[in-house]
């Protein structure tokens, strides 16, 4: 069993033409020492890759690696792949991190890892206590991310030492893969060494990580003639002769291992390298690789046999005891048998007191495994499977050897299985966790527990693949006498994943079938909330007016009582909201949903309702009660290590509130955050598509319209548009890019057939979709009638929802499409009503119009008024166009821009400015990360401060802060 760092066993010997291999390490550790007293970064020093065949000397290299950063003073935290750990989700990782946590206590460890305890615990190999819920990969990736990163500040400079990669379990690889780049920024050198063509295929990422470099990998190639006579002539002599060196480089083909093997071997028979021992160097020769290993081997007895093909099942480096218990050996055969394979040179001491045994090379354990007879090798993994659970090292350790025997209906080994599928899930390893669970359901379970099994491996495939997750679970719902409650979670999750998959029809059918057919009042409401859920969230629903029916039927009987009450309600909300209801009933069933709680992290519940409610009150004009929930929201989330889709959603609607309250800066930050977020979730569609739409509505506000083409074009947003409702409406929002380019008739076309959808649905506010709008700005120029028509239907649906900023959104649009001094009244109550919303964007829009059409009017006076009032207001929104906009008419009307009134710069903090100025400059958000020692997020949250306390955002800030002094640090 594989425990705590080591260090690999090697001869100490001087390494062989391997000069530019130590150069290139050498000017590595240099640079790490230079950057630990302060002096930059050289970005290619951050990873150093050494490649080649088995018996290369990848091995011996690495710990020259080692003893030379221990020359430096460097700390150095190292693991290696094995050929038998690769089913060991963070086997890797643990050898990295355990030693360093095995030094704090269970307070100490606590302390050390936070908050992140219980998220990163089971990945570590921790005590996690139950949670009743588990962190998803990316949560774990982070918290392993802040693990690390902690490890290297407080012990740099520090070198990770990586051997054997091409053995890696793929969680431990994958983490490497995200955290790599972080060590540019970090006192922190990672060597790596690996076989290149062993690499799994899944591994494509690390290689491209590696090989992207421009002088890396390292490929290390075999020594030449010279270099083995060199090596020879140093165990037997000088006098050995040309011929004979020549010989033993011909036999080992130049590999290191097998050249020092024999090397040793001719010393050790005192052979002197005269032409008449070419015969007995062959049969050396021979004797350190395949067959001959293995001759080698038989001829140290029986008993010495078993142990070291136990010890191979067992993987290394390996407890003797453990060893011994499986050989079925005594302690005294056991100490008799590791004697014998050190002399062989087969066995060696691990490193540390309790590090156990381990081979001289990888390449022996290979050769003894695989001449282990298949039938013998299946008894020695079943008794491995046995004695690793006896000995205490867990289900996950003992599952490894289940996977290697063949299915037998054993119930201890499915209940061990399950087991082991937990821990992985645990430690944010669903990959392993399906393999686990597959072996388990082939084995098979009794009858009773296959549907619970099918369940179990359904959850694992969710966030990788979730259309296996859809076949899982049909065949659970067809077993007999399945549970009550687990047949609604296993509805529950099979809605949710053909959701997931863009099958919202079949997603709502299926819970309206269970709902049907529930027994249980409880359970019926649940599948009742579950099918409004994905037929309000469908597209192409049939008869929506009818669901709506229903549903506020069944919610006027409701009183919250429950969860499922509670869901019922909070649908109904967001129901009424989208159809255009007035704003009080809208809040006054959001604050019903909410009043007995409602998360976001609920097991077996989905966050779409919760998210669904809190925006409710953003579109109410409260939006800081939405910020309120989002916040609380994503806080859930990042608790129980949630990092993915739903922290994605979390931080892109954040961004949203942000964008409808004109804090065109924030919400742009937020998004990308989010959006970045999305993309590191394998398949987080939803996600994307909510952050590309407000991102572009955020560019086209901030006037970088071919910004936000270019965003559309490389997701092909417009083009293909998800069966899922989506907020806000993908047509829509392509629509306005359209309007933005002039594309009036195509912009036209795609509102009109939107219009009609969404009449069908009865979905009539213009503050959730604004497309009557958007059509009546695209109909002004060559239908003035009917675009007004149009934008004063909406100011109707608007009053009669009630929201300010949808009154005065729509009476905007309004008077745009009237034109004229008919206008003039329009845009004045327009600016009223958004005077009384949080819609500062809107405002001043409303308000540079006004301004602009009172100076066409002749009204001067009262123009300048107002086109101050919309400069201001656009440049601390930071809608750079409409600023311009405003200078223009401004310009247009012989009137001179007044100095805006930049508030509370001069209390910016040192760390503020600096993130402020370099910004303002143009200065990318990794650069000023670096500058500062901050994470992006950290720079980020900054430039929020800033942003609020300025009033604007980066393009406007440069010329803010000419106006006032330098604060002192």
């Amino acid at each position: 069993m594989a425990h705590g760092s080591r260090q690999p066993i090697i001869e100490s010997r001087s390494l062989f033409e391997r000069d530019r291999e130590l150069r290139a390490l050498d000017a590595a550790l240099s640079a790490l020492r230079s950057t630990a007293h302060g002096a930059p970064r050289v970005r290619q020093d951050r990873l150093l890759a050494f490649t080649g065949p088995a018996g290369h000397g990848k091995t011996r290299l690495m710990a020259e690696a080692r003893a030379r950063a221990v020359a430096h003073g460097f700390t150095v935290l190292s693991g290696r792949g094995g050929e038998k750990e690769q089913e060991l989700a963070f086997h890797v990782v643990r050898q990295l991190v355990q030693p360093a946590l095995a030094t704090m206590d269970a307070t100490e460890l606590r302390t050390f890892l936070g908050s992140w305890y219980d998220i990163v615990a089971a990945a570590l190999g921790l005590e996690a206590k139950e949670t009743g819920t588990v962190p998803d990969p990316t949560g774990v990736r982070d918290g392993l991310d802040w693990v690390m990163t902690r490890l290297t500040v407080m012990k740099a400079p520090v070198v990770l030492l990586l051997d054997d990669l091409h053995w890696a379990d793929a969680e431990s690889l994958g983490w490497l893969t995200s955290f790599a780049p972080r060590s540019e920024v970090l006192p922190l050198l990672i060597v790596v060494a690996y076989r290149p063509d062993e690499l799994p295929p899944e591994a494509a990422p690390f290689r491209a990580l590696v090989e992207r470099e421009g002088n890396r990998p390292y490929s290390l190639a075999p020594l030449s003639a010279a270099g083995v006579a060199r090596l020879v002539r140093e165990e037997v002599g000088e006098e050995a002769e040309d011929e004979f060196c020549d010989e033993c480089w011909a036999v080992t083909g130049g590999s290191p291992f097998e050249a020092v093997e024999l090397a040793i071997r001719l010393g050790e028979r005192n052979l002197t390298g005269a032409p008449d021992e070419l015969f007995a160097m062959r049969d050396l020769a021979a004797a350190v690789k395949g067959p001959g290993i293995i001759e080698r081997l038989e001829r140290l007895g029986t008993s010495t046999v078993r142990f070291a093909q136990a010890a191979a099942v067992l993987g290394a480096p390996f407890s003797p005891e453990l060893a011994a218990a499986i050989a079925v050996v005594g302690s005294e055969e056991a100490a008799q048998a590791t004697e014998r394979l050190r002399a062989a040179r087969i066995l060696a001491d691990g490193a540390g007191p309790s590090a156990g045994l381990e081979f001289v090379h990888p390449l022996i354990a290979t050769t003894i495994y695989r001449s282990i007879p298949a039938h013998l090798r299946v008894g020695l993994h079943n008794a491995a499977a046995v004695a690793v659970r006896a000995a205490g090292y867990g289900p996950t350790a003992a599952a490894r050897h289940l996977l290697e025997v063949p299915c037998e209906g054993n119930h201890e080994a499915v209940a061990c299985l399950r087991e082991a599928a937990r821990e992985s899930l645990r430690a944010g390893a669903p990959e392993a966790a399906r393999r686990l669970l597959a072996r388990a359901l082939q084995e098979p379970p009794d009858p009773e527990e296959r549907a619970a099994l099918l369940h179990e491996l359904a959850c694992s495939t969710f966030l990788i693949e979730p259309t296996a997750t859809v076949s899982h679970l049909r065949e659970a719902l067809a077993e007999p006498g399945v549970d009550p409650d687990l047949r609604a979670s296993i509805v529950y999750r099979l809605a949710q994943a053909l959701a997931h998959t863009d099958r919202m029809a079949e997603a709502a059918s299926v819970a309206a079938d269970e709902a049907r057919q529930a027994a249980s009042p409880r359970v019926r409401l649940r599948m009742q909330a579950d099918h409004f859920v994905w037929s309000m969230f469908r597209t192409d629903e049939p008869d929506s007016p009818a669901r709506s029916r229903r549903l506020a039927r069944l919610a006027q009987r409701l009183t919250g009582r429950g969860l499922e009450e509670r869901y019922i309600l909070g649908l109904r909300a967001w129901d009424a909201l989208v159809r255009g209801e007035p704003r009080n009933t809208v809040l006054s069933y959001a604050e019903e949903a909410l009043r007995g709680g409602m998360s976001w992290t609920e097991e077996n519940r989905g966050f779409e309702v919760p998210v669904s409610v809190a925006l409710a009150f953003m579109y109410c004009d409260q939006p800081r009660r939405a910020e309120d929930l989002f916040t609380k929201g994503m806080t859930e989330c990042e608790r129980k290590g949630w990092r993915g889709s739903h922290l994605a959603v979390g931080q892109t609607l954040f961004g949203y509130i942000r964008y409808r309250r004109g804090w065109l800066a924030e919400a742009e930050n937020w998004v990308r955050e989010g959006l970045r977020t999305a993309e590191r979730v394998e398949g987080a569609v939803p996600a994307q598509w909510f952050a590309i739409g407000i991102l572009i509505q955020t560019l086209l506000a901030r006037g970088r319209t071919e910004d936000a083409r270019r965003l559309a074009d490389s997701y092909r947003y417009g083009e293909v548009v998800p069966n899922a409702v989506v907020y806000p409406d993908p047509r829509t929002v392509y629509a306005e890019l359209l309007l933005a380019e002039g594309r009036l008739a195509e912009a036209e076309g795609l509102l009109t057939a939107l219009g009609d959808r969404l009449e069908a649905r009865a979905w009539r506010n213009p503050a959730w979709c604004p497309w009557q709008l958007d059509l009546s700005s695209a109909l002004a120029p060559s239908a003035p009638d009917r675009a007004v028509r149009l934008a004063r239907h909406a100011v109707k649906r608007a009053r009669d929802f009630g929201a300010a900023s949808a009154i005065g959104q729509a009476l905007h649009a309004e008077a745009e499409a009237t034109g004229g001094p008919a206008a003039l009244e329009l845009y004045a109550e327009a600016v009223d009503h958004l005077q009384r919303s949080p819609a500062a964007y809107e405002l001043a829009r409303a308000q540079v119009g006004h301004g602009a059409a009172l100076s066409r009017n002749g009204r001067l006076q009262e123009a300048a008024h107002r086109l101050y009032q919309g400069l201001e207001g656009a440049v601390h929104c930071g809608a750079e166009a409409l600023a311009v906009r405003a200078r223009d008419e401004l310009s247009a009307a012989g009137l001179r821009p007044l100095p805006l009134r930049y508030a509370q710069t001069d209390t910016l903090t040192a760390p503020e400015r600096k993130a402020a100025e370099m910004v303002a400059v143009g200065h990318p958000m990794a650069v000023v990360a670096k500058d500062l020692r901050l994470t992006e997020q950290g720079v980020t949250q900054l430039l929020s401060s800033v942003y609020r306390k300025v009033g604007t955002d980066a393009a406007g800030l440069a010329r803010a802060l000419e106006a006032f002094p330098r604060p002192r640090p």
